[in-house]
């Protein structure tokens, strides 16, 4: 279990300052190689019989024990993430299905809750069988040829651009019905508004354009660790882009945190509080408007976009706190900081799993949260009942049987 451990504490480690410091002397003099050619270019009296006690000199002293992950705990996450990934795919099709098949379901709401499903279905087909094999194999997918390169760029790619699209529609979704509320002669009919069409692309642009920097930074890196080398993904500071790289690299975890998970949780809290008191209002202002069928619409919705608000910062939070746990009290050059190592990659592990959950989770709320939604998933449901116990006659009956069964 140590090259899997090492591996993803790379990759949880990968963005913090001096992050390979925590590990090994290796590593340590990986990262900071160039900035050590760059300070003996500098001085000219330095000889390479100095150079070797400048780098151990920032090298921390080792761990007392080594991080470690159990097979158990391997075969936990991984049934976890093939359920994740079975009722993600399942979940989310349908979805997509029911907004495009009844035209009833085609507004602007369900055109952004459609934009959210196909977002997660993108992530959950391609990451989570990534995720899978790293645990299982201890390696990168096809890490010695150029396919394994693309993988390692496209991954974090298709992960920071799926939170973007998931935290941008949320933010879409709390403005939209601020709007319906405020706007009360506005009834809302079948058909995609242009306004939120247009959106949606800016969503899925904004989203793809903040995700460049992770797959311009990472790559396949070669190290030696205990006299093994290893070839990982990881976040690299390259030359071409040394100092927007460098940059990224210390502040990612504060810039996620702070553009994926508080500005869509305040927004959602602005908006929802204004839809609050333009409701309250109108309720005072007349009876039959707070008791009619279209304000009841409205607040099934409503309810629906604050359950989806609700669930997203549950299952992200545990990721943001494990990084910022990073940040705030680890100590790379406490002998005893493995012992905190194993609980940040357990937590880092839970966090991950618990942000893919929100992947797959947010067809079920809208089927316990919305009756028309619910009424679609349960005629869905019922089709896909019916073809498969078709399908299963079908297989074990002949022909004869099956119009004798059919024709009593």
């Amino acid at each position: 279990g140590l090259y899997p451990c090492l591996a993803h504490l790379l990759w949880l480690f990968g963005t913090v300052k001096k992050p390979l410091s925590a590990l090994e002397p290796g590593q340590e003099k990986f990262k900071h190689a160039s900035q050590l050619k760059h300070k003996h270019e500098r001085n000219p009296h330095s000889s390479s019989s100095n150079s070797t006690p400048a780098v151990r000199m920032q090298v921390p002293p080792h761990c007392v024990d080594e991080t470690s992950i159990k097979t158990v705990f391997k075969y936990i996450n991984t049934v976890l993430s093939c359920a994740i990934f079975a009722v993600g795919i399942i979940g989310n099709v349908t979805l997509l299905r029911i907004i495009y098949q009844n035209k009833s379901m085609r507004n602007g709401p369900n055109a952004v809750i459609a934009s959210l499903a196909l977002g997660d279905l993108i992530y959950i087909a391609i990451d989570i069988p990534i995720q899978v094999y790293k645990l299982l194999a201890g390696r990168w997918p096809f890490v010695d040829s150029d396919f394994g390169l693309f993988l390692c760029k496209l991954f974090p790619f298709l992960q920071k651009a799926s939170v973007g699209i998931t935290v941008f529609n949320l933010c879409a979704l709390s403005v939209d019905r601020y709007r319906a509320v405020a706007s009360w002669s506005r009834v809302q009919g079948t058909g995609v508004p242009m306004v939120t069409a247009v959106e949606i692309v800016m969503v899925w642009l904004l989203s793809m354009v903040l995700a460049v920097p992770e797959a311009i930074g990472f790559s396949i890196v070669t190290f030696e660790y205990r006299n093994t080398t290893i070839r990982t993904c990881m976040l690299q500071v390259s030359v071409q882009f040394c100092c927007v790289l460098q940059f990224y690299q210390d502040a990612k975890d504060w810039w996620l945190f702070g553009l994926y998970f508080c500005i869509p949780l305040t927004c959602s809290a602005v908006f929802y509080g204004l839809m609050t008191c333009e409701m309250l209002r109108h309720q005072k202002g007349s009876l039959r408007i707070s008791f009619s069928e279209h304000l009841k619409q409205r607040r099934e919705v409503a309810k629906t976009v604050f359950s989806l608000v609700l669930i997203f910062a549950l299952c992200w939070f545990p990721l943001h706190l494990s990084r910022l746990l990073k940040w705030t009290i680890y100590k790379p050059h406490d002998v005893k900081r493995c012992d905190l190592l194993n609980f940040l990659l357990v937590l880092d592990y839970f966090g991950i799993n618990m942000a893919t959950i929100n992947s797959c989770i947010n067809p079920i709320i809208l089927f316990f949260v919305s009756k028309k939604f619910k009424n679609c998933f349960k005629v869905k449901i019922t089709k896909y009942s019916c073809t498969l116990w078709l399908s299963v006659c079908c297989r074990w009956q002949t022909p004869k049987q099956l119009q004798i069964s059919a024709f009593p």
